[in-house]
């Protein structure tokens, strides 16, 4: 029988749901409630009567799954998508390779100056995306970028990395550029974490610090690694500031260069809240479907490689 003392009384047993409420509001009423209110309106649309003229003649009905065939059968919206893929075949491989790089060099014990080299590489990140964009943008422009003088002085060629081509790098620069910090320290707090007895041990085998780094290091980190995997892939997909800010800059960048553009268009420009809606629902399937069949993956290896 339980004593009455090692009843706890109900005010005690409630506490930690007391503790939860607020942030359990906050989160319904600031992403649960858009998210649904975003999917109901992406199966409605306006129904006009006549000329759309008077009261009444404009109303709300039910529009099925039209918004969203439609939005599947828009070629803007897939020429976004294979834009963005493109992107992200840059900007996540280039990215990540870089923070593992410069965790591992930050991990070394040669390393001097480590809490300045820290800093600066992680300060691009604490600077605002559209900031980073049009700081970005300017360096791009022949009229004003220091760069293109030194080059015109030197007598070599000058790229429009505004046009074409190049326009892929030049936006996937500065998306480099703000996040490589940030998962950098993700990658460096996993590779504090691991004990020192294992470094020692790899040591007294004889291993170099390159050894140390591909079997030992870089195989512990691994979680990390998925973990800023999957934060790239999200940001990827959701791609907007850099493109909006570079486009008044060039011809190259079009209202509808990536998919959230295309909402954007859609639902401030045109005024078709519902089609927006619909293509928005679409960007977030596509993102929790590969993410979490990427997470998924990774967890399966995970686990066989434990198995094995």
């Amino acid at each position: 029988m339980t004593s009455p003392r090692s009843r706890k009384p109900y005010g005690v047993k409630g506490a930690p749901y007391g503790f939860l409420l607020p942030a359990t509001l906050l989160f319904a009423l600031f992403f649960v409630l858009p998210i649904g209110y975003a999917v109901w309106l992406s199966f409605r649309k306006v129904h006009v009567s006549g000329l759309g003229l008077g009261a009444g003649a404009r109303s709300e009905v039910w529009a099925g799954l039209e918004n969203y065939t439609q939005a599947l059968g828009d070629n803007e919206f897939y020429d976004g998508a294979l834009r963005v893929l493109g992107y992200g075949c840059i900007v996540v491989p280039v990215m990540l390779g870089l923070a593992l790089l410069f965790a591992l060099m930050l991990d070394s014990e040669r390393v001097r100056l480590a809490p300045f080299t820290r800093l600066a590489i992680f300060l691009p990140y604490a600077i605002p995306g559209v900031v980073a964009a049009l700081l970005w943008g300017f360096l791009y422009l022949p009229d004003v970028s220091p760069f293109y003088f030194v080059l015109d002085r030197l007598g070599l060629p000058q790229p429009d990395l505004l046009d074409g081509g190049p326009l892929y790098l030049a936006l996937s620069n500065i998306a480099v550029w703000g996040g490589t910090g940030f998962n950098m320290i993700v990658i460096y707090t996993s590779l504090r974490s691991i004990p020192a007895e294992v470094y020692e041990a790899a040591k007294l085998d004889g291993a170099t610090p390159l050894q140390v780094a591909l079997r030992i290091k870089i195989p512990m980190v691994a979680p990390s690694l998925v973990l800023t995997f999957f934060f790239s892939i999200i940001a990827t997909l959701q791609v907007f500031n850099e493109p909006t800010t570079l486009k008044p800059l060039t011809n190259s960048v079009s209202t509808t260069w990536s998919p959230l553009m295309k909402v954007y268009v859609d639902a401030f420009g045109k005024g078709d809240i519902y089609s927006a809606a619909a293509e928005a629902t679409l960007i977030a399937v596509a993102t929790l479907v590969l993410s979490f069949g990427f997470l998924r993956a990774a967890n399966r290896r995970s686990k066989q490689e434990a198995a094995q």
